[in-house]
């Protein structure tokens, strides 16, 4: 399927993520202590390390999510967690669930239902937040550097290209 209008993309550099990083900062510091960290892979795992220096948390946890890609389950399917913390590791600790992008918010979503079934409390936390491709239209994340319609590559994605375009184009 083809359309007029194309995926926008924006390339991002570090100083970018550092300036995102100072913005999200002074919104995690007014929950008080967070006790934990989830950081969804694969997207999650660098701005979660990042956060996780700046604010001093140490138990760090990761979760890998899958949605089955077949046509049939479309964008109902149910998550396959491919790895997950044991409940006892998040049970009553305030627990911030990090990840890059929020674009449909099914990923982050799920992760967060999950923690908050262990007896976490949980906070969600992206760098940006797509509210255009949302799939929940009264849900969002709690913690958000920026909000975008862009396709996003981050400075750690660049050796992949963007999208089929090869490095060295530029790209609006």
């Amino acid at each position: 399927m083809e359309t007029n209008n194309p995926i926008r993309h924006e390339v991002l550099t570090w100083d970018d993520v550092d300036k995102l990083i100072d913005v999200l900062l002074p919104q995690l510091r007014t929950v008080g202590v967070i006790e934990a960290m989830v950081m969804i892979t694969r997207g999650g795992v660098i701005p979660g390390g990042l956060l996780a220096e700046a604010l001093g948390i140490r138990h760090l946890l990761t979760a890998a999510v899958d949605f089955p890609s077949t046509e049939m389950a479309g964008l109902m399917a149910w998550p396959s967690f491919l790895q997950f913390p044991d409940a006892s590791l998040l049970v009553n600790r305030k627990t911030l669930i990090v990840d890059d992008v929020w674009g449909s918010g099914r990923t982050i979503t799920a992760v967060r239902g999950r923690v908050e079934s262990a007896g976490a409390t949980p906070f969600t936390c992206v760098m940006h937040f797509n509210p255009y491709r949302s799939l929940f239209s009264k849900a969002e994340p709690d913690f958000y550097g920026a909000v975008t319609d862009a396709f996003i590559v981050y400075p750690w994605e660049l050796d992949r290209g963007v999208k089929g375009i090869p490095l060295g184009v530029e790209i609006n």
